[in-house]
């Protein structure tokens, strides 16, 4: 049997600890937040409206940045089914349960601003996703993600059918 080195709390490890940018808006820190949420209830199926309140009480953020991070969360909750159809089309050879769980929740939320929410510009919500892939993701992420949603936003019929169940929704029609 081998001998196991005794740890001592005095000895640290050496380690790198990475600080991320600031986000540069309250919008850019909404999506910081919603993936995170999303992230949670994704892998560990937590319910999301507790996963929701106990993100936005530990960051302690305003009402409008709150309002934002509920809209998005609760939207791509809502719009579930048809962003993973989305991401389906446009990334068939990753089946979205196999995706990774960051990539597959960065995708929701930026297709979900541009294809169903309709207020983003398309440019920002996929600048935007791609910051989040680099921040959140593993290294090919960026790369991944910028393909599926550059190629869904060239892609008019699939834009058409995102929005028109937004435009039916109570509570969630296109703004």
């Amino acid at each position: 049997m081998k001998d196991f080195h005794e740890l001592d709390p005095s000895e640290r490890p050496e380690g790198e600890v990475i600080q991320h940018e600031p986000p540069t808006s309250e919008r850019s820190l909404a999506r910081r937040i919603g993936l995170q949420i999303l992230y949670e209830v994704d892998s560990a199926h937590h319910d999301v409206g507790s996963v929701m309140a106990v993100h936005l009480a530990a960051r302690q953020v305003n009402r409008k940045t709150a309002r934002y991070v509920r809209k998005l969360v609760n939207g791509v909750m809502n719009h579930r089914a048809a962003l993973d159809g989305a991401i389906s089309q446009f990334a068939p050879e990753w089946p979205i349960d196999q995706m990774a769980i960051v990539d597959r929740n960065v995708l929701r939320l930026a297709i979900y601003e541009f294809g169903v929410q309709t207020t983003t510009p398309v440019g920002v919500a996929i600048d935007e996703a791609v910051q989040l892939a680099k921040l959140f993701g593993a290294e090919s992420s960026p790369g991944f993600v910028n393909g599926v949603l550059g190629a869904l936003a060239d892609d008019d019929v699939m834009l058409g059918q995102l929005r028109a169940p937004a435009e039916t929704d109570d509570g969630e029609q296109s703004e």
